[in-house]
């Protein structure tokens, strides 16, 4: 039970509640973008959404634990700061990559549907269209969905952190 005895949890349950919401937040428009959007996601993108799928019901059951078992949720707190320190090292590799500071992965494009038909082979050759690795499909403020997704992930790291922090010091 949160009290004003134990003002670390109430914390822990913030920034927890702030990184899940966040983390929907993110997911949720890198899925606008796609079915709504039209942009196709490159594989390094659908990779960089692996934290987020992980994260959310993570969070969850970390929130839900504050109170009664903090340090299992610090320890859930914990190992989502790590996944999303580990997506945003993902995150620069692929924007290093669009801005051409290193090359990106030689298999880098995305599965195309073939056609079933021999008929429609060569239609379907014209309209095929690669998404790569490494040129952004879309730019807001100098970054790419790649560079917008290092700082959500950084920040999500950090509050994840400052949870598990809070959290494991309730623990005691």
């Amino acid at each position: 039970m949160l009290t004003s005895e134990t003002p670390e949890r109430g914390a822990a349950y913030r920034a927890g509640g702030l990184a899940l919401f966040l983390a929907a937040g993110v997911i949720l428009t890198a899925l606008a973008f796609e079915h709504l959007g039209g942009y196709a996601p490159c594989p390094l993108c659908l990779m960089q959404r692996y934290a987020y799928y992980a994260a959310i019901p993570l969070l969850f059951v970390a929130m839900a634990l504050v109170s009664e078992m903090p340090r299992i949720a610090a320890l859930l707190f914990f190992l989502v700061a790590l996944a999303f320190l580990g997506n945003a090292g993902l995150g620069v590799y692929h924007a290093g990559a669009e801005w051409k500071f290193w090359p990106g992965p030689d298999t880098c494009g995305a599965a195309q549907a073939l056609p079933t038909s021999a008929s429609d082979l060569l239609s379907g050759l014209q309209q095929t269209r690669v998404v790569r690795c490494d040129e952004a499909a879309w730019t807001f403020a100098g970054l790419s969905m790649a560079g917008w997704n290092v700082i959500a992930s950084l920040v999500i790291f950090a509050l994840t952190a400052k949870a598990a922090i809070q959290s494991a010091s309730t623990g005691d």
